[in-house]
């Protein structure tokens, strides 16, 4: 009987153990043998790691977070491959083509299996350049599932126009308190509150995902710096390059995908100036320090003087121009 206790104890001590972290295994096909980018914010801390993968595209991952938390995985391109939420205690598994759009699948906890199912039965919206209809089914869900988290998440992470802040503050008090954790929807809930600040914000440095890298910290204490804001479709973005590039080459302009979904990044830059300098925010408007610039519509600019201060943000290609020259000039 002691012994039969002492195995119990020991099991449950385990059990405990791995309840303080949460593990993902993959499986996916047509990676090489390249390692994952595996991206997450717990507890306002940026976990940044590239994981190994295996000649048959088997790869594990353990990570941390006492709250449910959005994780992103990308090739060494930067294209995402899945996003998921995890928290400690979950075991989740990640499987299926990372070469084909849409083509991997995440399975483990309800909310990721509700997850993959929305993705799955909207599997043509997600494939379109156009994100309306994806949006509209978005907005749907919201409306008709306020209790569940997924409402939040879909909000967060796949929604894509923030053009009408009331229409996004309306669907977000819709969904219920219990089903919008604070780890999930602190994005939201911070995005609202920087838009009552009387001020602009000081902003001295930036911390984005570079194309073809990782995160990099940007400074911007040393020189005016111009951002130009942006989600697929894009139009006229040659027009509004061309713009940008007429301005002071003493500037530093930072062009910033603002949105979650990355998938088509690497098509649109694809004839941009080789010098431009791509960066991406994956949590779109959202992101912490873009969300503190109020977006309301995309495209958007903002211009930071030498010291980091927010001289302008707004929707004007021209205006953002005009402040560039007040502040060099």
């Amino acid at each position: 009987m002691k012994k039969l206790s002492l195995f119990i104890l020991v099991m449950l001590a385990l059990a405990s153990c791995n309840g303080d972290r949460f593990k993902i295994d993959g499986n996916l096909v047509n990676l090489n043998g390249a390692a994952v980018h595996i991206i997450y914010c717990a507890d306002s801390v940026v976990v940044d790691e590239w994981v190994d993968v295996d000649k048959k595209g088997h790869f594990t991952f353990t990570g941390v977070s006492s709250q449910p938390v959005v994780v992103s995985l990308s090739d060494q391109r930067g294209e995402l491959l899945a996003q998921l939420v995890a928290m400690n205690g979950d075991h989740l598994k990640v499987a299926g083509d990372a070469g084909k759009s849409m083509g991997v699948n995440v399975k483990g906890n309800r909310l990721n299996d509700e997850w993959q199912l929305f993705r799955d039965e909207h599997r043509a919206f997600y494939a379109d350049p156009n994100p309306s209809r994806l949006d509209a089914a978005i907005e749907k869900y919201v409306r008709e599932h306020p209790a569940d988290v997924l409402s939040t998440v879909l909000l967060v992470t796949d929604y894509s126009d923030f053009s009408d802040r009331e229409k996004i503050d309306k669907l977000f008090q819709g969904i219920q308190e219990q089903a919008r954790p604070e780890s999930l929807a602190q994005p939201l809930n911070e995005n609202k509150a920087e838009r009552k600040r009387a001020h602009l914000p000081r902003l001295t440095s930036l911390t984005l995902f570079k194309h073809g890298g990782n995160f990099e910290e940007i400074k911007l204490t040393d020189k005016v710096s111009v951002f130009s804001m942006w989600a697929n479709p894009q139009k006229d973005r040659k027009t509004l390059i061309d713009r940008l590039q007429t301005l002071d080459k003493g500037i530093r302009i930072i062009d910033i995908l603002t949105e979650s979904d990355s998938l088509r990044w690497h098509q649109t830059i694809a004839d941009d100036p080789k010098d431009w300098q791509h960066y991406w925010a994956p949590g779109g408007p959202l992101e912490q320090g873009i969300q503190m610039l109020g977006i309301t519509s995309l495209p958007w600019y903002a211009v930071t003087d030498s010291t980091g201060l927010v001289v302008y943000s707004g929707s004007s290609c021209d205006v953002a121009a005009k402040k560039v020259s007040d502040l060099i000039h």
